[in-house]
């Protein structure tokens, strides 16, 4: 039933070069081993008639007529040694070709069924919605990255506050130390040219509250 549908004949050609290497590695090893063999019995014969060849000359010549006959035997052989390994050579170089096709015609079968829905307007459409969709997230990146919250801060206040910070240091070391570092006495020359006198103690915030208790209380006695 394969065979009448057409199976059993693909398959037959599918597996023919498989069978014909099988068939000739086969023969091949047969000749190895005739090959072996002829060797063998020249190297007997030869030495037959090395042995007899002062004893017995019938028996030496004999010896060298038979090593020539094994001697043809081997050259016959040889050659067909070299017959079959360039067949065998030759099928599997035929035979890697054709897979090799067929292999190609698959692929190029495959690409065709890719390419099948594709065009090269499409293609250049795609690709620039692609790059659309890129530039907008590069856009959307950069507005999150790059988003102010609130209004720009002023350098003059950041200045003011850092210049207060550093003042309130300052008098915290001299409350610490009783000394003023001569670094922070630079600082402090400005307040000195706006009138206040170098080395005058300021005015506690205590007295001033015990002068303004005074006060008060010298208003009610007079009432």
């Amino acid at each position: 039933m394969w065979s009448f549908f057409g199976g059993g004949s693909a398959q037959s050609k599918k597996d023919a070069p498989k069978n014909a290497i099988l068939s000739l590695r086969q023969q091949l090893d047969m000749l190895q081993k005739r090959e072996k063999y002829l060797e063998t019995q020249m190297m007997e014969q030869d030495a037959i008639a090395r042995k007899n060849v002062t004893t017995n000359k019938n028996a030496a010549k004999a010896a060298l007529r038979r090593k020539k006959v094994h001697e043809r035997s081997l050259e016959q052989t040889q050659a067909q040694l070299i017959q079959i390994e360039q067949q065998i050579f030759s099928i599997e170089a035929a035979n890697i070709n054709q897979e090799t096709l067929n292999a190609m015609k698959t692929a190029g079968a495959a690409m065709k069924q890719i390419h099948s829905g594709l065009t090269i307007e499409k293609v250049d459409e795609m690709m620039d919605q692609v790059r659309e969709q890129h530039a907008l997230t590069e856009e959307i990146s950069y507005a999150i990255t790059n988003t102010s919250i609130g209004e720009p801060v002023d350098d003059s206040e950041l200045d003011a506050e850092l210049e207060g910070m550093e003042q309130a240091a300052i008098d915290e070391r001299m409350l610490k130390t009783g000394t003023v570092p001569v670094g922070d006495r630079l600082n402090t020359l400005p307040s000195a040219a706006n009138g206040e006198l170098k080395g005058e103690p300021e005015a506690q915030p205590e007295e001033d509250d015990e002068e303004a208790e005074l006060e008060k209380l010298r208003a009610e006695m007079a009432m």
